[in-house]
């Protein structure tokens, strides 16, 4: 055994030196976490606050105004660049709507026939190309069992559900979310139709009652109305004259569109069945029904019609079928001229929806736990998910009506794991911030250029729409300020006589009567000095402040055709131009 002096001797050298690595050991890693920790702050310091430091740098550059070539190409940039990340930051394609893709932006503008069975959205859809389809049922019964989109092509054929999804250069690939069951009974019928080369329609099965005919379809019916809902231009409800009760998928089909409320119009088809009295009844009784489901407090329009090929059993309302139609045509015309313009107003719908949906995640998250009581919590924050409304809606300063509905949020954040979304990133607000005060304001300037640019031509043409156009079938034909049109003799000439006798009674002078003369006749018929003011300068042809028997007698059957209650032209129609000024037109 060795001494104990030289083992203390040699154990203390032995711990001395120990101690020497262990402190230096020490001290470096002390070093390397202040390193870190430096560097975390550093990290920390640079994601928060710089924005803020060199916020003059992006301000310059923000104030660039990027150059698109029309309204669609900026659209889809700015949803790439500033929209996009946002919503994949915070799982909004989980929570609303699928991404967006090149053909959601580029495609034509769509129109949804939704209503119960039979009450003709399919010959609808027949009336206005003039011809069938590919795939076209029509009968009595409950003939369509599916989502036909009918679009145009050079060739008749049919395109199967599951292979649509498919193609990259259509707008249903989002669809296949709906699974085999509901691409199953979808297709897209293409055929070759001038109304399809500036539409595309969109018919839907038939919609029953009961709870049975719901489950029995194996698909989200309601869900796949909604994704229609937010991607065309135009919702049309359709309800039979003689079926005006609302069935349950009825209902939950409207409900389904709510949010889309400037999308709808409503036709009460099949009119002509019923005479006027009963027709009064049934638009009262439509109304009624329409006003339980649909609660806004403005009042729905509805065309009222008989939209077939067939003669009508009641004609007695003929003239009123002809100025819905027409107004419907209308309508359906102006879809092409305002698709970039719908385009616009729904992006802006989708991001000011997206960055609520932004807050509310990011909220969720900020409140759970680090370690336990995750799920207690997340029960609890769903529990009271109006609070968090309420918070984010002072705080944020937003609107109530940007927030999704509560009951529907609720259902889908229980699916949700909270511990996988993501802190607020006041960068990607600030980006779509932009894209709303600076983007979508160029783009909107470029949107009346484009709009005028559609207006020289029709926008829709053929089929039901050339019938009616610059024919003597179109609606007004030859009524109003359009009597005579046609005629070798001057449609005044018949009441002339009558009128000289008054002419003469207002003592002309030189054969004319003076503006005070003809003020004193013209206001008896009672009509506002701002529709005799336009009555006078379109019968004032010469312009010299006077009126000759020909030009009273313009005035004067003017008078009588807005007492009628036909409206005025804009420019006098060359057939109304007196016999003796036609050399001055």
């Amino acid at each position: 055994m060795m001494p104990d002096g030289d083992i203390t001797s040699g154990n203390t050298g032995d711990i001395t030196s120990g101690n020497t690595r262990l402190m230096t050991q020490i001290t470096r890693g002390l070093h390397r976490l202040d390193c870190q920790n430096i560097f975390n702050f550093s990290t920390d310091l640079r994601d928060a606050d710089s924005s803020k430091m060199f916020s003059w740098m992006k301000s310059k550059e923000s104030d660039v105004p990027h150059v698109y070539g029309n309204v669609v190409e900026g659209l889809k940039q700015v949803y790439k660049d500033k929209l996009y990340p946002l919503e994949e930051h915070y799982k909004f394609h989980d929570f609303h709507s699928p991404a967006l893709d090149d053909p959601d932006f580029d495609a034509k503008p769509m129109v949804l026939l939704v209503g119960q069975y039979s009450t003709g959205k399919t010959t609808f859809i027949r009336y206005l190309l003039e011809r069938e389809f590919p795939g076209i049922r029509i009968g009595p019964e409950p003939t369509t069992d599916r989502f036909i989109a009918v679009m145009h092509s050079e060739s008749e054929g049919v395109i199967p559900g599951n292979a649509l999804v498919m193609d990259p250069k259509k707008q249903f690939r989002p669809l296949s979310k709906f699974g085999n069951a509901f691409l199953n009974r979808f297709q897209c019928s293409q055929l070759p139709s001038p109304v399809l080369e500036s539409l595309t329609f969109v018919d839907t099965p038939g919609i029953l009652s009961g709870e049975k005919q719901r489950t029995a379809r194996g698909y989200d019916f309601a869900g796949v109305l909604e994704w229609f809902a937010e991607r065309v231009d135009r919702i049309i409800l359709l309800f039979d004259a003689h079926k005006l009760d609302i069935s349950d998928e009825f209902r939950r089909g409207i409900e389904a569109l709510r949010g889309n409320d400037d999308k709808i119009r409503i036709v009460l088809n099949k009119s002509d069945m019923i005479d006027h009295q009963q027709l009064m009844r049934v638009y009262g009784a439509l109304m009624w029904s329409l006003g339980k489901v649909i609660n806004t407090p403005e009042v729905a329009r509805v065309y009222i019609g008989s939209f077939w090929d067939q003669p009508l059993q009641y004609d007695i309302n003929r003239r009123l079928f002809e100025a819905e139609e027409h107004d419907l045509f209308a309508d359906l015309q102006s879809l092409p001229r305002n698709a970039a313009l719908r385009k616009l107003n729904d992006l802006i719908k989708r991001a000011r929806l997206a960055k609520v949906h932004a807050y509310i995640i990011s909220h969720l998250r900020g409140q759970m736990p680090s370690v336990f009581g995750k799920e207690s919590k997340k029960k609890e924050l769903i529990d009271n998910l109006h609070k968090v409304y309420e918070q984010i809606q002072r705080e944020q300063q937003i609107s109530i009506g940007d927030f999704p509905p509560i009951e529907r949020m609720q259902e889908q954040l229980k699916q949700m794991d909270f511990t996988k979304f993501h802190n607020l990133k006041p960068k990607l607000i600030e980006k779509v911030d932009h894209m709303l005060s600076v983007d979508m304001q160029q783009l909107m300037k470029m949107v009346p250029n484009e709009e005028e640019v559609l207006k020289i031509e029709p926008s829709v043409k053929g089929g039901a729409f050339a019938g009616v156009e610059a024919s003597p079938f179109g609606a007004g034909y030859g009524e109003g300020a359009g009597e005579g049109i046609g005629e070798e003799e001057w449609v005044v000439s018949k009441d002339k006589a009558e009128y000289d006798q008054i002419f003469y009674s207002l003592a002309p002078i030189n054969g004319k009567i003076t503006g005070a003369n003809a003020k004193k006749h013209m206001v008896t018929s009672k009509l506002p000095n701002t529709v005799l003011g336009r009555i006078w300068k379109l019968s004032d042809i010469d312009r010299d402040g006077n009126l000759d028997s020909e030009e009273f007698a313009l005035a004067k059957h003017l008078i009588k055709v807005k007492l009628d209650g036909h409206e005025l032209p804009t420019e006098l129609p060359s057939h109304l131009v007196p016999p003796s000024k036609r050399d001055l037109i």
